[in-house]
């Protein structure tokens, strides 16, 4: 072996080549050789990076500070020269204006005239003379506005709500309104107010108008209802068993459709109504309008609706609940004053309310009133559950009845509809209207 090659090559050397023997091979492997190779210090390697690492940032960090010393210098600098720069343009300007002020008083001088002519404004920019301030450029950046805070739950609303619960509130208060403002159209309704029919019979060979049946009202009994401001219906009869024009239409559909029933004057009563026989040939009645009235009349207090008899009507409701009557007051009750005559509806005379009478609440502080006649019939014998409200003040025939059993089933015997509203000397029977109107309006239901 060569003394002066390097140990690589004596490395190389020695180890074994591919053909060496097993035995060369193995020499390798033995303890001996290991102490050929020197060991590395692992720990030592990483203390070493540190410190390099260590080096490198304190450089790093030297750098950044000298970089922001110099930006720092420059912005100094900039400053420096921008005060100089507005110093230089302030004097500039100063000089301008006092070389303009010495021109102008020179030309004031030189003027023909001898007049002074004003200098020509010169004048700077507002502000422009003032220091300019760099605290801007250095002011600290707003910090972002904070993220608004949840808003709080009303303080109407409970702990325990939930929005069903809040919903079904909403949805009541809603139903509410509807109900309410459909039961203000409903009582605000204008009422409608039925009256029955007088009949006029065709005659015996007549022609034209007096040869057909006539069914009308008496114009007053419909004025004096439209006074209060209702509307007024007459109620024709039924024809349902007619032959020209049957109808499926009944008397109680009229009973369901108005709110109250006014049986007007009229005819007589015929005796066949109430079963008795009659007393003068010339009075026999109205059988055929007996019984449409009967029948409209049930349908009504059947429907609890209010009735108001008027003259006739008063005695009809008398028979209606099985009472009678007196054919002819003069035959059948000789000894009574006279309740018609030739004036017709300027006949009058005194009536008086009995103890426990409903028209003495009508009419406070009256027990007595002057009222027409004009009727020749009246009440005999009376109905069942009925009251007397009025009797005649000479003879105690009975002028006024009422049904218990109803709201409002009134009968007067007088035609209310000739007394003028606030005569002095008629009974104002305006408070019977409004009775009868009001229950007409609470039981229209």
């Amino acid at each position: 072996m060569n003394p002066t090659a390097p140990p690589e090559a004596a490395a190389a050397a020695s180890a074994p080549g591919p053909k060496a023997s097993a035995t060369e091979r193995a020499s390798t492997d033995a303890p001996s050789s290991a102490s050929n190779v020197e060991p590395v210090d692992t720990a030592q390697a990483r203390r070493d990076d540190a410190q390099q690492a260590a080096r490198e940032a304190r450089a790093s960090a030297a750098s950044a500070t000298a970089a922001q010393e110099a930006s720092v210098r420059d912005k100094q600098r900039a400053s420096t020269n921008t005060k100089a720069s507005l110093a230089e343009n302030l004097e500039a300007a100063t000089e301008a204006e006092a070389a303009s002020t010495a021109n102008s008083q020179s030309a004031a001088t030189d003027s023909p005239t001898g007049r002074t002519v004003p200098p020509p404004a010169v004048g700077m920019p507002p502000a422009f003379s003032d220091a300019p301030d760099f605290s801007k450029l250095n002011a600290p950046v707003a910090p972002p506005p904070e993220q608004a805070a949840a808003p709080a739950q009303p303080a109407y609303l409970k702990q325990s709500d939930s929005a069903w619960s809040v919903f079904g509130r909403i949805v009541a208060a809603r139903a509410r309104q509807i109900f309410d403002r459909a039961g203000q159209r409903i009582t605000q309704r204008t009422l409608r107010i039925g009256v029955s029919a007088r009949i006029f019979h065709p005659e015996p060979g007549a022609k034209g108008l007096r040869g057909k049946t006539l069914q009308y009202l008496e114009e007053s009994i419909a004025h004096w209802v439209m006074s209060r401001d209702v509307l007024v219906f007459m109620i024709p009869t039924v024809g349902h068993q007619g032959m020209l024009h049957p109808s499926n239409i009944r008397l109680r559909d009229y009973a369901k459709h108005l709110d109250g029933l006014l049986l007007q004057g009229g005819a007589d009563v015929s005796p066949q109504s109430y079963e008795e026989r009659t007393t003068r040939p010339e009075w026999p009645g109205d059988r055929v309008r007996d019984m449409y009235e009967l029948e409209l009349l049930h349908e009504f207090v059947e429907s609890g609706k209010p009735v108001l008899g008027v003259c006739r009507g008063c005695q009809l409701i008398n028979v209606a609940f099985g009472g009678t009557l007196y054919g002819d007051i003069a035959t059948d009750v000789p000894t009574a004053g006279i309740h018609v005559n030739e004036k017709y509806d300027q006949h009058r005379h005194s009536i008086r309310f009995p103890d426990g009478s409903t028209l003495v609440n009508m009419f406070p502080n009256q027990r007595e009133a002057i009222v027409n006649s004009i009727h020749h019939q009246a009440v005999k014998t009376l109905g069942r559950d009925l009251n007397i409200e009025a009797v005649s003040a000479s003879d105690g025939i009975i002028e006024a009845v009422r049904y218990r059993k109803s709201p409002f089933v009134v009968g007067v015997q007088w035609h209310p509809e000739f007394h003028r509203a606030g005569g002095a000397e008629l009974l104002d029977c305006t408070p019977l209207l409004d009775t009868f109107l009001r229950v007409a309006r609470e039981t229209r239901f």
